[in-house]
């Protein structure tokens, strides 16, 4: 075996040489003699060529390299569905199909309420800010019911004359007023005033108005001296006389309300009671006294001229008669309003002090 392996070598050696001498003789012509075979020596250095079974690249006694093998069929199936959750993460909707985001908190308001529990503030500085939220909620809803009160009222023409606008505002206005109050109800009560831009007119509410829901179909006109105008009723007589009394007082301005207001037409009931005089501070103030007039036992003229007389013994104020509420006059219906409101808020103490018992 060895050689063999001997003989392989001096041939390899013997090619080397062989090739070399050819190369230098290329093309001086065809070789002369035979190739010398006999080795001139032993082999020096390490042996030309590459050993059998090599292949390039591989060192000596080293292993062959092996061929690389991709990752197992398990790791590429996880790294692909990372590659996967990746590109799912960074892909960013367009704008018009942007979807709602599932895990968001649905209960808005629950968390503004829960925020501000949470939130640090005094007791004081919550009052503080509930009041003014109350304050401000109140002042809206105050101009919301003045606008829907102050709504525009169309002019009343007339056979001679014109109702100006602001005069059946005036109308309507005052007549809600009277309502809220507590003065009258339903359909009970009626208001009068003089005109102040023709002479001896009249503007009265029709019998059955009602003093809350007024507007110009509620209202008619009459002049003194003449015919009562059609739908004002009884009133109308009545309410003349008193305008004419408050009308001296005032200097030709005058205007008169009939309410039934409860305490007085309660306190007018007693039969030896005349007079009625007023026992708190506010009322004194006011007034001294009102007549109570009878209407029963009375001729209309007689009543028409009992009804002026108290009046000027009341100071042109107000007059009660028994049974049937107050009549209050004054230069404008703001003060006919006035002067009817404090007779019954002193009323109202009087008969409050007789149940309790109070001299």
């Amino acid at each position: 075996m060895r050689t063999q392996l001997a003989a392989l070598i001096e041939m390899a050696l013997d090619e080397d040489s062989t090739g070399g001498d050819d190369d230098e003789n290329e093309g001086k012509g065809p070789p002369r003699g035979p190739p010398s075979s006999a080795p001139k020596g032993p082999p020096r250095g390490p042996p030309m060529g590459m050993p059998m079974g090599m292949v390039p690249g591989m060192s000596v006694g080293g292993v062959p390299p092996q061929r690389s093998a991709g990752p197992p069929a398990v790791v590429q199936q996880e790294n692909k569905d990372e590659d996967e959750d990746e590109d799912i993460v960074e892909e960013e909707p367009e704008d018009d199909e942007v979807e709602p985001v599932s895990n968001l908190p649905t209960d808005i308001d629950g968390m503004i309420g829960q925020a501000i529990v949470n939130t640090p503030m005094s007791e004081v500085d919550a009052l503080r800010n509930e009041n003014e939220s109350l304050r401000n909620a109140v002042t809206n809803a105050s101009g919301l019911i003045d606008e829907i009160e102050s709504q525009p009222m169309p002019p009343i023409v007339g056979d001679g004359f014109v109702i100006p606008a602001h005069v059946v505002g005036d109308f309507v206005r005052i007549g809600r007023q009277l309502q809220r109050d507590g003065l009258c109800y339903a359909t009970v009560g009626s208001i009068s005033t003089l005109s102040l831009d023709q002479p001896n007119l009249i503007h009265i509410t029709r019998e059955g108005t009602p003093l809350g829901q007024i507007d110009e179909r509620y209202i008619v006109s009459g002049r003194l001296g003449e015919a009562t105008p059609f739908g004002a009723g009884d009133a109308w007589k009545v309410h003349t006389i008193l305008l004419a009394v408050a009308s001296l007082e005032h200097n030709g301005r005058a205007a008169c309300a009939h309410l039934p207001a409860p305490y007085a037409t309660a306190m007018s009931l007693e039969q030896d009671l005349f007079v009625l005089r007023p026992e708190d501070l506010a009322g004194k103030a006011r007034f001294g006294s009102v007549v109570i007039v009878d209407s029963d036992d009375a001729s209309e003229e007689d009543f028409l001229r009992q009804l002026s007389e108290g009046l000027q013994q009341s100071g042109c104020k107000a007059i009660v008669v028994r049974g049937g509420g107050i009549y209050a006059v004054g230069a404008d219906f703001n003060e006919a309003w006035d002067n009817a409101a404090a007779v019954e808020h002193s009323m109202k103490i009087s008969f409050l002090s007789r149940l309790a018992g109070i001299e």
